[in-house]
């Protein structure tokens, strides 16, 4: 079963684009939920992480809902993440009309992939309302009572760029998985050609399997462009020699560099390594700030208040390498400004100042020891995670 015939598309930028920034929790679960209500044609979900929870129940029955009502509902999981799914909600799930399929397993014994994942989060609804985030469904990414959702972000977009991503859906659901393909004509799509508000919009993708590196090098593109400031939220910031060398070049332009970071992470590993970097973003005169509350998952950079770039990809090589990561670029003043104040306000009520005096008087030596240590363990990983045994032509 083929997701639906593919539209014409391309990697620049789409012009006749409406965005919106949202953040993780209540606010995007709520826009989903209204996206997937309200869709006529199509729905194209694809997750890193869907839990069998209470959010992934309310997400179930709304696409369950749109199938019954004669949607095409189209749901691929990571075979990896989402592996401990249960089989009786897989089974509710087809039986309702939904079409599900997993992302080709962990181990692939025709191509001997190692460790690739589907990484990006994606919403799809008849190919003319988008959402790209960094948001998984699970409770933990929503607000619950007495619980309130790691820190996230997601883009709404509405227009010609929805239609780009509903391409890439067809290609990515008709690449996943053993099943044999079958070709499927959607019945209708809405609206695809629709003239709102002019946005410059482009879709970003890396996939080092298929040779792509599009979000890398819109890192390295803002790095290299920046003239005033640059902000970046990492939940996971462990930056490879090519972004180390060029943020340092900026730095030395005078560009002014902030780092959003968890203070608080979900890997504990990873934070102890990342906090081997931090030495080097003091020799740099980064700013360097660590988010308080609680986790902080969300990936959301911009700069000199005229680009964003936001959706599944961390600044580190397992992003960069192992996993199949999409982002939305934007080139928006208005959106780019409300994005820095978001930011801003972040910096100044949820974060913390890392300073190195402050940093050096707590970090024994014994600290900095098993940070190395960790540091070193990481990079095993992502050797361990970027090794294939081909890339495909």
């Amino acid at each position: 079963m083929s997701g639906g015939k593919p539209f014409p598309v391309s990697s620049a930028y789409s012009t006749h684009n409406e965005v919106q920034l949202i953040r993780g929790g209540a606010d995007y679960f709520e826009t989903l939920l209204e996206l997937v209500n309200n869709a006529q044609y199509s729905v194209h979900l694809q997750t890193y992480i869907f839990d069998a929870d209470e959010t992934g129940t309310m997400v179930a029955n709304a696409l369950m809902d749109a199938a019954r009502r004669g949607v095409q509902v189209y749901l691929l999981l990571d075979g990896y993440a989402s592996q401990h799914l249960p089989e009786p909600f897989i089974l509710q799930l087809k039986q309702s009309g939904i079409f599900f399929r997993w992302f080709e397993p962990v181990f692939r014994s025709r191509r001997f992939y190692v460790g690739r994942r589907l990484h990006h989060k994606l919403l799809v609804v008849d190919a003319v309302h988008s959402m790209v985030a960094g948001v998984n469904i699970s409770n933990r990414y929503n607000d619950m009572p007495g619980q309130k959702a790691w820190l996230d972000w997601a883009v709404h977009a509405k227009g010609e760029v929805s239609a780009e991503l509903f391409n890439l859906c067809v290609e990515v659901w008709n690449k996943a998985g053993w099943g044999k393909k079958r070709k499927h004509q959607l019945q209708s799509e809405a609206q695809l050609h629709l003239r709102g508000k002019e946005c410059l919009v482009r879709v970003r993708r890396n996939d080092w399997v298929r040779r792509k590196n599009q979000i890398s090098r819109s890192y390295l593109e803002m790095f290299r462009k920046a003239t005033s400031h640059i902000t970046m939220m990492s939940s996971y910031f462990l930056p490879g020699a090519a972004f180390r060398r060029n943020l340092a070049h900026a730095a030395k332009r005078g560009v002014v560099i902030k780092v959003i970071t968890a203070g608080t992470s979900d890997i504990s590993m990873a934070k102890h390594a990342e906090r081997y970097l931090y030495r080097w973003m003091f020799r740099n005169n980064i700013q360097l700030y660590e988010y308080q509350p609680n986790v902080l998952h969300g990936k959301l950079s911009t700069y000199d208040t005229r680009f964003v770039t936001i959706g599944s990809y961390n600044i580190n090589n397992i992003s960069a390498y192992a996993s199949i990561e999409l982002n939305l670029d934007v080139q928006h003043a208005a959106f780019a400004q409300q994005a820095e104040q978001a930011l801003e306000e972040i910096i100044t009520k949820d974060c913390v100042q890392i300073t190195e005096k402050e940093f050096e008087k707590h970090n024994t030596l014994i600290k900095r020891i098993w940070q190395r240590i960790c540091y070193e363990m990481i990079r095993l990983i992502f050797f361990l995670f970027t090794f294939y045994f081909r890339q495909r032509s």
